[in-house]
């Protein structure tokens, strides 16, 4: 068991590509933050860190089956929708911060691979907020949180080796 959780210790914490680490770099000296000291500053142990993870992401994932139910209710159904299933979202991916730290997890978020999938995420939360609160139209909300559910999808699959590349290489053989 122990073996296991070293395994994935070590993996959860080496950095992605020498092309993240470049531009990691330009970022913590852009912001001149020293990001070392506040990850030795976790005081959290593994077994901490791994429930940690579970509740969030089980939590969050009860949030959005909730929000899903509850979208067909009169009214204000369809806010109550967006509202708990963005959480359930947001509450899910930011469960990972437990496994490999708060700052660790931004970085990887905003590296070269994955910058424009996080950006996209963070876009489609905005706008199935926008469309719930402002616009109030059920289908056009509905659109939305299906646009941020394919956003977060290709936002994890971007932590995958070669995902990507089989996903694109199945759908351009499906197309032609």
């Amino acid at each position: 068991m122990y073996k296991s959780m070293d395994k994935l210790k070590k993996t959860l914490s080496l950095r992605d590509s020498e092309e993240d680490q470049g531009i990691v770099t330009q970022k913590s000296s852009f912001f001149n933050f020293d990001y070392e000291n506040i990850s030795d500053a976790t005081t959290l142990s593994w077994s901490t860190r791994i429930k940690g993870f579970i509740i969030c992401f089980v939590l969050g994932a009860v949030l959005s089956v909730l929000g899903s139910c509850l979208f067909f209710l009169p009214k204000n159904g369809v806010i109550i929708f967006a509202v708990l299933y963005t959480l359930g979202n947001l509450l899910s991916l930011s469960s990972t911060c437990f496994l490999m730290g708060p700052v660790n997890q931004i970085k990887k978020m905003f590296a070269g691979t994955r910058v424009i999938a996080t950006i996209l995420v963070f876009v489609m939360i905005a706008l199935t907020l926008v469309c719930a609160f402002a616009v109030k139209n059920k289908p056009l909300t509905l659109v939305c949180c299906v646009l941020q559910f394919l956003a977060l999808l290709w936002y994890s699959i971007s932590y995958i080796p070669f995902a990507r590349d089989a996903i694109k290489k199945c759908f351009s053989a499906c197309l032609e």
